[in-house]
């Protein structure tokens, strides 16, 4: 039997506005630059999960159900990322216990912002091809 500890699963929401603009946050732990997102907790769907992150996150509440737009593997961390294309339906970005800074970007402002491994993700968001990108990265650049 493998001693190699499981993956984990988590969600991002990409919150995109009327303008085209996503909504990035900036980590209160490390300073970097991405959607809202985190990991599932045991007892949560996927619709629950996504919706508890965005919102602890940014202060506002997402409408379900929201469209899958990418699957991203972190091959060093061993995480899992199901990534939706989200829009808000209340609520006004607020900065929390976990997010330092929250702003509104552009698709070129994004990779400005963002290791590509993040950057990717948003990009794939506010493109919404059908069907989801699937992709692979080291925690900052995609492999």
């Amino acid at each position: 039997m493998s001693t190699e500890r499981p993956h984990s699963v988590s969600v991002a929401g990409v919150v995109v506005d009327a303008q085209g603009r996503a909504l990035l946050i900036q980590r209160r732990d490390n300073g970097h630059w991405e959607p809202p997102g985190g990991i599932l907790e045991r007892e949560e769907t996927v619709p629950e999960a996504l919706q508890r992150e965005v919102l602890e996150e940014t202060g506002i509440k997402i409408a379900l159900p929201a469209t899958l737009t990418g699957v991203y593997k972190n091959m060093t961390g061993l995480i899992v990322s199901l990534v939706f294309r989200c829009e808000a339906a209340d609520g006004t970005p607020t900065t929390g216990d976990e997010t330092r800074a929250l702003r509104w970007v552009t698709r070129e402002e994004v990779s400005e912002l963002a290791d590509e491994a993040y950057a990717i993700r948003v990009i794939d968001a506010l493109d919404a091809a059908s069907p989801p990108a699937i992709r692979a990265h080291d925690g900052v650049k995609l492999v």
